[in-house]
């Protein structure tokens, strides 16, 4: 099992915190993105770097990624492709994607993006704080837990 991480967007602070799960536990972490992000020197991360365009880095982890690896995203529709293929997702909030939860997500997406659309001023989210990055690494070592198990 891996972590692929849809890296554009993913917050520094989120990419250490893998970094250093990845040392503690020896699983690997790759990070997909259309542009050069720097990792540790270590054999377990890796940087994927694809092509410039819309979805090319969502898409080319949906084509790698596999049942039981983890995909950290904040991007919807990205987490219930990689679910659909039994997979796991996690956002850089800390927010377990699952199959019971992420139509309802995918719906919420839908209508906001809809007002968007319409001209209507929805914000954006809000700061990543302290409790956000507590969320992550604990869904984050729950999962290790099981993955450690497995191995």
């Amino acid at each position: 099992m891996k972590i692929w991480v849809d890296a554009d967007a993913c917050p520094v602070v989120i990419r250490d915190i893998l970094f250093r799960a990845s040392e503690r536990t020896g699983v690997e972490v790759t990070l997909v993105a259309n542009q050069f992000i720097r990792t540790p020197a270590s054999p377990k991360v890796t940087m994927l770097q694809v092509q410039q365009g819309f979805d090319v880095a969502d898409n080319e982890i949906v084509k790698r990624c596999e049942a039981g690896d983890m995909v950290i995203t904040s991007d919807i529709p990205l987490a219930d492709e990689v679910i659909s293929k039994g997979a796991h997702a996690l956002s850089s909030r800390g927010e377990l994607f699952t199959k019971e939860n992420i139509k309802s997500r995918l719906n919420i997406r839908d209508f906001m993006e809809t007002m968007r659309s319409s001209g209507i001023q929805t914000g954006g989210p809000a700061p990543l704080n302290q409790s956000d990055r507590q969320q992550f690494a604990n869904n984050l070592d729950k999962w290790l837990v099981q993955w450690q198990r497995a191995n």
